[in-house]
């Protein structure tokens, strides 16, 4: 059989291509370089449902990076002000995540179990009430004189205290798992954090044993602690009911400064059948922060 010459050349142009990274525009890569990033880019397949972590875009004015959102594509966000819920509303977005308590002033002290949980149940009722689906939950830090096994048992009595309610509301706690081996930045790593190790969040989770009470799987913390990202996203499949993102090392853009492979994550997230939120909260260090907001949406636009 006679050999196009020509179709020789595309076969090596497009092995070419895949081995350097280079493909068709629109294609999600893995750690896509900022010198490829669309400034017009928008979510065309919308599969994984998008949203953001505000505060880390700060000092950018929420409404502003509300309006920006909506340009791009993004269906929600979280992690700002109540008073822009209205305005989130308005741009037909919903809120993602609704917080509580705080990560350091925890229920591993029962001391601070009367404030978390005037805090959550504050927040399920706002769930209940606005529509929203989800509010945050931490363990708070390590402390002296309480040791591994008490600190577990006392972050169990105080969940169970306001799980009932959230079973009644259909709202869901999110207990979000923080790496403690970064201490860079205050919000990079949080040393001291009880619940640093995801495996030890989904036992407490399996404890509670209720459907409103699910883990909260942050892609950069658990790569810092962890590590073996795909392979316990399909383990615990059923236990995680919310995502955050960020690149590793650094907390910041997904591109090819970091490590993780994103566009297979998030593949790895809808082969699990997950309907929920990926918000984005990664900490800008470029100058155009719109510009790394539109990067890493395409780079989730699985």
């Amino acid at each position: 059989m006679k050999t196009n010459r020509r179709s020789i050349i595309k076969s090596v142009a497009a092995t070419t291509l895949v081995a350097t990274g280079l493909t068709a525009p629109g294609t999600s890569r893995a750690q896509a370089p900022k010198k490829r990033a669309n400034p017009k880019f928008r979510i065309k397949k919308g599969r994984i449902k998008q949203s953001i972590m505000g505060w880390t875009f700060n000092p950018m004015p929420t409404p502003e990076l509300a309006k920006l959102c909506k340009e791009i594509g993004l269906v929600a966000m979280e992690g700002i002000s109540r008073k822009h819920y209205p305005l989130v509303k308005k741009l037909g977005m919903d809120v993602s995540l609704v917080g509580s308590h705080g990560f350091k002033k925890g229920p591993v002290n029962p001391k601070n179990h009367e404030e978390c949980i005037a805090k959550l149940t504050e927040a399920i009722e706002l769930c209940a009430e606005a529509g929203y689906k989800r509010v945050i939950t931490f363990t708070g830090m390590k402390e002296q004189g309480i040791d591994a096994d008490e600190a577990q048992n006392n972050c169990l009595e105080c969940w169970k205290k306001v799980i009932p309610l959230a079973e009644k509301k259909n709202v869901t706690l999110c207990l979000e798992h923080l790496n403690s081996r970064d201490d860079s930045h205050p919000m990079k790593g949080h040393p001291g954090y009880f619940g640093d190790d995801v495996d030890h969040c989904v036992k407490m989770i399996n404890q509670i044993g209720s459907p409103s009470f699910k883990l909260l799987f942050d892609v950069y913390h658990v790569q810092v602690m962890n590590g073996d990202v795909i392979r316990r996203i399909r383990e615990y499949k059923d236990v995680i009911g919310h995502y955050h993102t960020a690149g590793n090392p650094g907390r910041a853009e997904l591109d090819d400064a970091q490590e993780i492979n994103y566009p297979a994550v998030m593949r790895a997230i809808l082969e699990t059948g997950y309907e929920g939120y990926v918000a984005q909260e990664f900490i800008p260090t470029w100058k155009d922060k719109g510009l790394a907001l539109r990067h890493a949406a395409e780079v989730c636009d699985a």
